[in-house]
Parts: structure tokens; sequence; C-alpha cells
């Protein structure tokens, strides 16, 4: 973090986001890898269907193992979507793209009341939508924002300029064709630059 606060601050906001990767970017970045994110988002999902397992019309008394069964696909597929996305982004090499919110937030909401109707047998709606609108934010997300990111943040962890540096590598370049050999002078300048 004490790298990132050395950047611009465009540059800043572009590295830190908003603030659901702002509380991914404090962690670990051993921890906030776009895999793990991915299995966080559907272990999150994987607990809002507790309650339409247990209390669905059918196969009620072996709910518990439907649902771990269900919950470990979900994780291992959200992980692996992950996975995939850090792949995608090694070789793009963009950078992070806002998802839209007002498409994304909602829809495991409105797949969860799908789910919800559908366990109850109230109504018999396509489980290929329900399971669509369920998983299909985290992965979104985190291809689009967080994998960029998380690339991002490694660079800066590893002493790189996610940014180019361009500019930096020009002034001092510049500055060192003026003066020539003179250390001092250079050491002058130095000063000045970071004051």
């Amino acid at each position: 973090m004490q790298r990132v606060e050395h950047l611009a601050p465009h540059e800043r906001d572009t590295l830190l986001g908003t603030s659901l990767s702002r509380r991914f970017s404090k962690l670990p970045l051993w921890l906030s890898h776009p895999a793990n994110i991915g299995a966080f988002y559907a272990l999150l999902v994987s607990l809002a269907l507790l309650l339409p397992y247990a209390f669905g019309a059918t196969n009620n008394e072996v709910w518990g193992v439907e649902w771990v069964f269900h919950a470990s696909l979900l994780i291992v597929a959200c992980a692996f979507t992950g996975f995939l996305s850090v792949m995608l982004i090694a070789f793009s090499k963009r950078h992070p793209i806002a998802p839209p919110r007002y498409i994304l937030y909602p829809m495991p909401f409105i797949g969860l009341a799908m789910l919800t109707i559908d366990r109850t047998e109230l109504i018999g709606l396509p489980a290929v939508l329900i399971w669509m609108l369920l998983l299909l934010p985290g992965p979104v997300y985190v291809h689009l924002s967080w994998a960029p990111r998380w690339r991002l943040l490694c660079m800066v962890e590893d002493g790189k300029d996610p940014f180019g540096g361009v500019v930096e590598q020009e002034e001092k370049s510049e500055a060192e064709e003026m003066v020539g050999e003179d250390t001092e002078l250079l050491e002058v300048i130095d000063a000045f630059e970071s004051e």
C-alpha cells in the first residue's frame, strides 16, 4: 500500500477501484487471488441456498447431501473461472473495466427468488435461467474488474510500475543528459524532485 500511495490519483483509483475492490485489495495477494474471490462468491451463493434446499418440496430428507454436493460444484466452478480469468488477463494485459452494477447486483437476488419459487413448486421455472442469474455476477465481476486489478497489484508488489512509468524515465534521462556525469548536480535534482 505504500507503493500505491506514490501513484497518481487516477492511477490509484484504477488500481484500487470501488468499495468492494478496495476491500479485496487490503487482503494479501495470495488470499485475494481471483480464484479465491470466485470461490468466495460461490460460497456466499451456497449459503443463500440453504433455506430453499431445506424447505423445498422435493427430496426434503436428503436436502443436506444435495446442498453440499451443489455447493462444492459451485465453489469449484467459480474458482476455475477465476483461474481462467487470470490466464486470459495475463495474455490480454487489459486494465480493469467497471462491471455494469445496475445489471449484475440484482441478478443473484432475482435468481434466489426464482429458485425459491421453483423449489416450492409454485411455478416451474427453467433451471438454466435460475443458475445463470445466481452464478453469472461473480465470474463477470472477477473477469472484468478484479482479475486485472490483481495483476496490477502483483506488478506493484514486484516493484514494477503497472502504468508504464514512461514520464518519470523520460524526465530522468533528460536531467541526466543536461548535467552529464556530475553526480552532485544529479543529487540536487533528485532532492528537488522529491520535494
